[in-house]
């Protein structure tokens, strides 16, 4: 299976302030390392390209995106999508990259998105989806505000559907520390649920498979329970082998 991977990374920029003098430091982050390591231990090859490159090098057709089996979504906002450098800096016309997932889908390929601040409507509403080419073709419908739920104390998700090929013998989850709050739509189907709304959600569009997890892959919602969780390789690889294509 070829996948590719998009999100989970970001820059930080920090003051640091000791008495009367301050400096700034900064530095870069990976968030889905270990997410894509256990994947590729899996032999699912795997093309990462972290949220700056996006920017810079995202497909311009189809066709470039059909080589993948699925696509995956993660902690990145749609306007990293829309305002790519050649658009927001040059003023050149280019192709919408957030059209060309949807076509892929339509075409038969798998498209998941995993939450985070940043993935469906988000933090501050800035993730923004819901206003997007996606919103037609993932099986929940999003918020029109900030859509997160912190849950510090923990709450372990639950299953509602214990025979489908990627919950089966998942019964007892750790728990998470927030998520995005969805609702499911009218034939797509919910197999895990917390607090309950909906966790995972399944559906399709045209040809193609879509997924929904409303919760993150990694710290902070992705709790060092759910991180060393003995189900964590094969809940990922159950869900890609489901909507690939």
């Amino acid at each position: 299976m070829n996948v590719l991977f998009i999100g989970e990374s970001w820059h930080i920029h920090m003051i640091h302030s000791k008495g009367y003098d301050s400096f700034t430091s900064s530095k870069y982050e990976e968030g889905a390392d270990y997410l894509l390591s256990c994947l590729r231990g899996e032999n699912i090859t795997i093309d990462y390209m972290p949220a700056h490159i996006v920017q810079t090098r995202f497909p311009q057709t189809v066709e470039e995106l059909e080589i993948y089996d699925a696509i995956v979504i993660s902690d990145i906002g749609s306007n990293t999508f829309l305002l790519q450098n050649k658009t927001f800096y040059k003023m050149d016309i280019i192709p919408n990259a957030l059209s060309l997932i949807k076509k892929y889908v339509s075409k038969g390929g798998g498209l998941l998105m995993i939450g985070g601040y940043l993935s469906f409507t988000g933090i501050e509403a800035k993730a923004n989806y819901k206003n997007t080419l996606l919103a037609d073709i993932l099986p929940v419908e999003m918020l029109d505000h900030d859509d997160r739920v912190e849950i510090p104390e923990g709450c372990c998700p639950v299953i509602t559907d214990e025979q489908h090929i990627i919950t089966k013998d998942m019964q007892q989850w750790p728990p998470l520390l927030g998520y995005n709050k969805l609702k499911a739509r009218e034939n797509s189907k919910t197999l895990v649920k917390i607090n309950d709304d909906p966790l995972l959600v399944l559906g399709k569009y045209d040809n193609g498979k879509v997924c929904c997890f409303a919760s993150d892959c990694a710290p902070h919602w992705g709790s060092p329970q759910f991180m060393q969780w003995e189900h964590y390789t094969s809940f990922w690889y159950n869900i890609l082998q489901s909507i690939k294509k």
